[in-house]
C-alpha cells in the first residue's frame, strides 16, 4: 500500500505540470489536446509494442475503453481553456472540485451509499472553489470551464476504477488515447467554427512542449494512475490529485509571476482546499494500518 502511496504523489508532481504547458503551447485549448491525444496514442502504441501487451480484446471491449478516454479528452479541452481565459493557478485550483465531484457521482453510479466525511472534506474544497471565484470578476468564465472540467475529470476516474481491474495499465491507455483522437477529430471542425484560430500546425517550441506533456505527463502519469487505483479507492486518489494546484502554483508564480494576479480571497479559498486534503490523507492512511 505505502508503494502505491508514493506512486500516487509522483504522479501528482507530474501532473503539476500539465497548467504549465497549456501557458507554455501557444495553440488553443482544443488543437492542443488534439496534439496532445495524438501524440500520446503514437508513444503508447509503441510501448505496447514493446513490451509485448497482448491487445485480444473484443471490438466492443475496445470501444468501451475508448470511450472513457473521451472523458478525459473533453476534461483536457475544459482544463486547458480554463487556464487560457484566467491563468494556471485558477485553472489547477478549480481541479480540486474533482473529488466534491466524485463524492457525488461515485455513489449514483456504483449505486452504493453517500459518504457523510467524504461530502464533508469535499465541502470543504468547493468552501474554497466559491471564495476564489468571487475574487475577480474577470476571470470567472476562466473558473466555470474549471469547474466543467472537474466534473468530466470525476467521471472519467470513477469509469476507469473499473477498467482497471480488468485490463493492462498500459492498454487501457493506449485506447482511450486513441479514442480521444477519434472523437476529437470528429469534434474539432465545430469546435474550431465556435473557437476560430489563425494557427493550426505547433511551432517547434509548441512540439517540443507537446512531446514532454504526452510522455511524462500524460502517457506516464496515466500508466501510474491506472496502477494505483488498483489499490487506492477513487475519491482518495482524487483527494490527493487536490495537491497538484500547490505544485502549479509554484510554478506559476515563479515563471509567470502570477502572485500579483492573486488576492486574499484565492489564499483563503486555497487554505479550505489544503485542509481538505490533509484531512482526507490522514483518515485514508488510518483506515490503512486497521
Amino acid at each position: 500500500m505505502k508503494k502505491s502511496y508514493y506512486l500516487l504523489h509522483v504522479a501528482v508532481f507530474l501532473a503539476g505540470f500539465t497548467g504549465v504547458f497549456g501557458k507554455l503551447i501557444s495553440l488553443n485549448e482544443g488543437l492542443l489536446v488534439w496534439y496532445r491525444v495524438l501524440f500520446s496514442a503514437a508513444i503508447l502504441f509503441l510501448v505496447v509494442k514493446w513490451f509485448n501487451v497482448s491487445e485480444k480484446l473484443a471490438l466492443k471491449e475496445k470501444f468501451g475503453i475508448a470511450k472513457v478516454g473521451m472523458l478525459i479528452t473533453i476534461h483536457w479541452v475544459f482544463f486547458y481553456g480554463s487556464i487560457k481565459y484566467s491563468n494556471i493557478s485558477i485553472g489547477v485550483v478549480c481541479y480540486c472540485l474533482v473529488s466534491f465531484f466524485t463524492a457525488v457521482f461515485e455513489p449514483l453510479i456504483n449505486k452504493t451509499k453517500f459518504k457523510v466525511s467524504e461530502l464533508l472534506l469535499s465541502g470543504l474544497t468547493l468552501l474554497g472553489i466559491s471564495l476564489i471565484f468571487h475574487f475577480d470578476s474577470s476571470y470567472q468564465f476562466g473558473i466555470l470551464l474549471g469547474v466543467i472540467s472537474s466534473a468530466f475529470a470525476a467521471l472519467y476516474t470513477i469509469n476507469n476504477e473499473h477498467l482497471v481491474k480488468r485490463y493492462d495499465s498500459k492498454l487501457i491507455n493506449f485506447y482511450q488515447m486513441l479514442g480521444g483522437v477519434i472523437g476529437l477529430s470528429f469534434l474539432l471542425p465545430a469546435y474550431l467554427y465556435l473557437v476560430p484560430t489563425d494557427r493550426f500546425v505547433p511551432t517547434l517550441a509548441d512540439s517540443f512542449y507537446l512531446l514532454l506533456l504526452s510522455v511524462f505527463c500524460t502517457v506516464g502519469l496515466y500508466v501510474i494512475f491506472a496502477e494505483v487505483l488498483k489499490k487506492i479507492p477513487a475519491f482518495t486518489v482524487n483527494l490527493t490529485f487536490n495537491l497538484e494546484p500547490i505544485y502549479s502554483i509554484i510554478l506559476a508564480f515563479l515563471f509567470f509571476n502570477e502572485s500579483k494576479e492573486v488576492n486574499l480571497s484565492f489564499y483563503a479559498g486555497l487554505f479550505f482546499v489544503l485542509a481538505s486534503v490533509i484531512l482526507q490523507t490522514s483518515i485514508s492512511v488510518r483506515k490503512a494500518r486497521h
